[in-house]
C-alpha cells in the first residue's frame, strides 16, 4: 500500500514540474539562461561538420583526363601546337560539355596525319585526371582520389554512409541520454566526435575516410540530440520556442560561415581540422559541470532523489533562490521530495521499447517522424530546379542557406501565436503546393515562376523540418524523449540519405522520386491532423502523461481552452496536498534532535490495544492540523 501512494504522489509530483518545483529554482532564472548560452555552440560545431560534407564531395566543374604522349604517333611534336590545340588533338570534343572528362584518343602508331579523318580510337584515361579548383577548395575528396568516371558511385556512397552513421547515431545515442543522462550522453559523444575528425584529417585511402566518416557522423548525431533535448528542459513554455531557434540560428551561422573557411583553408584536411577545432574546445565541458549540467527534470522523472536534489539546489543557489531550511524545515520542496520518494526509492530508467505498450506517444512519434522525412528529403526536388535555373554552387548554396534563415524568422514570428501544429499544417501544405505546380506546370512556366516556386517549396520544407523536430521534442515525455526524438530525426536523415541514392543512379528516378515525395506531402497533411497541441504547455514527463495528450479541435475559439490546461476546482476547502505536507513537518520538528522536546519512540510496547492507538493517533493529527 505504501508503494502504491509514494507512485501516485511520484506522478503528481511530475505532472506539477512546471507550477510546483520548477519555479521553486528560479524559474527560468539567469542560470538557466547561460547554460542555454553554452548548449548552442555544440549546434554550431555539429553543423560546421554536417555541412562540409558538401565541400568535400564536390566535383569540379571542369576536369578531363591528362595526355598521355604514348597514345600518339611517334612522329607527333609537342613544339608544333599550343596548350589548347594539343588538348583538343588528344581528347575527344563532347557537344554541349566541352573536353571529354573518360575519354583520350589513340592514333596509329606511324601515322602523321592528325585530322579528323585518321582512324582513331577511343580509350579511357589512363594518366590521371587535371582539374579546375573546386568551390572554396583546391583538393577535396574527388580530387584527391580521382573519383570520377568509373569510380564516381563512390561519391554518393560516401554520402549515403555519412547519412547512415547520423541514423544510427541518432538511436543510439538517443536511447543513451535516456539510460546515461543528457549530460553523460553528451561527453561521451563529443569526445568521440572529436577523435574521430582528428582521424579523418589522416585518412591515407577512400575506404578509410569513409569508414571514419561514418564513425564520426554517429557521434555528431549524439551531441546533437543530447544538446537538443537538455536546451528545452530547461526552458519553460514562453521560451522553448525561441531557445530551439536560437539553435538553429547558430546553425545557419555555421552554414554561411562555411565557404569563407573553405577558400582560407585550400585544402580538405585543413578545413577537416578547423571544423574539429571547435569539437576540441567543447571537450572544457568535463571540467566545467556548471555550463553543461544534467537535467534536473530527468533526473526527477527517472526517480534519482538524491541525485535530482543536489542538482536542484545548485540551480536555485545559482538562480539566488534559497531551498535551505528555515523556521518550518518540513514546508521545503526538498522536505516533500524526501517524504514522498523515502530513502529506498529506486530509480527507473525507461528505453524506446516502452513505445509497443503505447498508443498516443507512438503515434505521434510515427506522425512527426514521416513529416521530417518528407521535410528533409524534399528539399532535393527544390534544390535540383534551382541548378537548372543556375550551374553556379554558391547559388544554390547561398539560396538554401537564406531561406533556412527565413524559415527560422517564419516559425518565431507564427508558431507560439497560432500553434505548433496549425503552422506544421501550413507549411505542409505550401510544400506540397509548391512540389505539385512544379511536377506538373513546369514546362508551361516560365524560368522566374519555376525559381519562386522552388524557393518557396525550399523555404517551407525546412520549416516542415524544423518544426517537425521540435514539436517532437516537446510532447515526447522525458524518460523517452532522447530515443523517441532520435528515431525522429534518424527518419530526416533517411530523407536526405535519398537524394544520393538519385545520384547513385544519375538521377534517372529523379522524376518517381519528385512523385513519391510529393504524395506523400499530401498524405502528411492528413496525420498532422492527429497530433496534440503543446503550446503553453508543460513538457511531459511520465509515459502516463504523454499517453494522456488529446487532439484538440483544429480551430479555438478560446486560446486557453486547451485540454491539458484545465484545471478542476477543489471541491471544498480541504486540501490533502497542504495536509500531508503539515502533518510531514510536524512529525521532523517532534523527531528533530536538536529541539528540547523531542519526543522520543517508547521502545516497550503500548498497554493499549490497537483500535484504541489509532484512535488516539487520528486525535492527536486532528489537534495538530487544527
Amino acid at each position: 500500500m505504501a508503494t502504491g501512494a509514494s507512485h501516485t504522489t511520484n506522478s503528481r509530483l511530475q505532472m506539477d514540474y512546471e507550477t510546483k518545483i520548477f519555479p521553486h529554482t528560479g524559474g527560468y532564472g539567469r542560470y538557466n539562461r547561460i547554460v542555454v548560452v553554452f548548449s548552442w555552440f555544440p549546434n554550431f560545431a555539429v553543423m560546421l561538420n554536417l555541412f562540409s560534407d558538401v565541400f568535400y564531395t564536390l566535383i569540379p566543374d571542369l576536369y578531363h583526363c591528362k595526355p598521355d604522349p604514348k597514345l600518339l604517333p611517334s612522329t607527333f611534336l609537342l613544339s608544333n601546337l599550343s596548350r589548347q590545340g594539343y588538348l583538343n588533338l588528344t581528347i575527344p570534343w563532347v557537344e554541349g560539355s566541352g573536353l571529354s572528362h573518360c575519354e583520350l584518343f589513340k592514333y596509329p602508331p606511324n601515322t602523321s596525319d592528325f585530322s579528323d579523318n585518321v582512324p582513331r580510337v577511343r580509350v579511357s584515361c589512363t594518366h590521371g585526371w587535371e582539374y579546375s579548383s573546386v568551390a572554396g577548395l583546391q583538393s577535396n575528396f574527388v580530387t584527391e582520389w580521382n573519383l570520377v568516371c568509373s569510380d564516381y558511385w563512390k561519391i554518393p556512397v560516401q554520402h549515403i554512409s555519412f547519412m547512415t552513421g547520423w541514423i544510427l547515431g541518432y538511436v543510439v545515442f538517443g536511447t543513451l541520454c535516456d539510460w546515461l543522462g543528457r549530460r553523460r550522453g553528451f561527453l561521451l559523444s563529443i569526445s568521440l566526435s572529436s577523435l574521430f575528425g582528428v582521424a579523418v584529417c589522416l585518412s591515407n585511402s577512400s575506404v578509410v575516410f569513409l569508414l571514419l566518416r561514418l564513425s564520426q557522423g554517429a557521434t555528431l548525431a549524439g551531441v546533437f540530440v543530447s544538446s537538443y533535448i537538455a536546451r528545452l528542459e530547461l526552458c519553460d513554455p514562453p521560451h522553448r520556442l525561441m531557445v530551439a531557434m536560437v539553435s538553429s540560428i547558430f546553425a545557419v551561422f555555421a552554414e554561411l560561415l562555411l565557404p569563407g573557411v573553405a577558400v582560407l583553408c585550400r585544402d580538405w584536411p585543413v578545413l577537416q581540422a578547423v571544423a574539429t577545432l571547435p569539437l576540441l574546445l567543447l571537450l572544457s565541458y568535463w571540467c566545467c559541470s556548471s555550463v553543461f549540467p544534467e537535467s534536473p527534470r530527468w533526473l526527477l522523472a527517472t526517480s534519482q532523489i538524491h541525485q535530482v536534489k543536489r542538482s536542484l539546489q545548485e540551480f536555485s543557489t545559482r538562480n539566488s533562490v534559497c531551498l535551505q531550511d528555515e523556521i518550518y524545515p518540513g514546508e521545503t520542496l526538498l522536505s516533500e521530495i524526501d517524504s514522498v520518494y523515502g530513502e529506498d526509492y529506486r530509480p527507473k530508467y525507461y528505453s524506446v521499447l516502452e513505445l509497443r505498450r503505447t498508443r498516443v506517444i507512438w503515434k505521434n512519434c510515427l506522425i512527426l517522424s514521416f513529416t521530417l522525412f518528407i521535410g528533409t528529403g524534399i528539399q532535393y526536388c527544390f534544390t535540383r530546379n534551382l541548378h537548372s535555373y543556375s550551374t553556379n554552387f554558391y547559388f544554390s548554396y547561398f539560396l538554401r542557406v537564406i531561406t533556412g534563415a527565413l524559415a527560422c524568422i517564419f516559425i518565431c514570428l507564427t508558431v507560439n501565436h497560432f500553434g505548433r501544429r496549425g503552422m506544421l499544417l501550413l507549411s505542409a501544405t505550401l510544400t506540397g503546393l509548391s512540389s505539385l505546380l512544379l511536377l506538373a506546370l513546369t514546362q508551361y512556366l516560365r524560368g522566374g515562376l519555376v525559381l519562386v516556386l522552388s524557393v518557396m517549396g525550399l523555404l517551407f520544407s525546412q520549416a516542415l523540418a524544423m518544426l517537425s523536430a521540435f514539436f517532437a521534442c516537446e510532447v515526447m515525455p522525458t524518460v523517452v524523449r532522447g530515443g523517441c526524438l532520435g528515431l525522429v530525426l534518424a527518419s530526416g536523415c533517411v530523407g536526405m540519405a535519398a537524394s544520393s541514392l538519385m545520384e547513385l543512379q544519375n538521377n534517372g528516378g529523379y522524376f518517381l522520386h519528385h512523385v513519391i515525395f510529393a504524395s506523400f506531402t499530401v498524405l502528411s497533411v492528413l496525420c498532422i491532423m492527429l497530433l496534440p497541441e503543446s503550446k503553453r504547455k508543460p513538457l511531459p514527463d511520465s509515459l502516463k502523461e504523454g499517453e494522456n495528450q488529446r487532439r484538440p479541435p483544429l480551430f479555438l475559439s478560446r486560446p486557453d481552452n486547451l485540454p491539458l490546461l484545465c484545471t478542476r476546482a477543489p471541491l471544498s476547502d480541504y486540501n490533502p496536498d497542504n495536509y500531508s505536507r503539515l502533518v510531514s513537518a510536524t512529525r521532523k520538528m517532534l523527531t528533530k534532535d536538536s529541539l528540547p522536546y523531542r519526543i522520543a519512540v517508547p521502545t516497550n510496547p503500548p498497554l493499549l490495544s490497537g483500535s484504541e492507538t489509532q484512535e488516539q493517533e487520528n486525535e492527536t493529527l486532528r489537534e495538530t492540523a487544527s
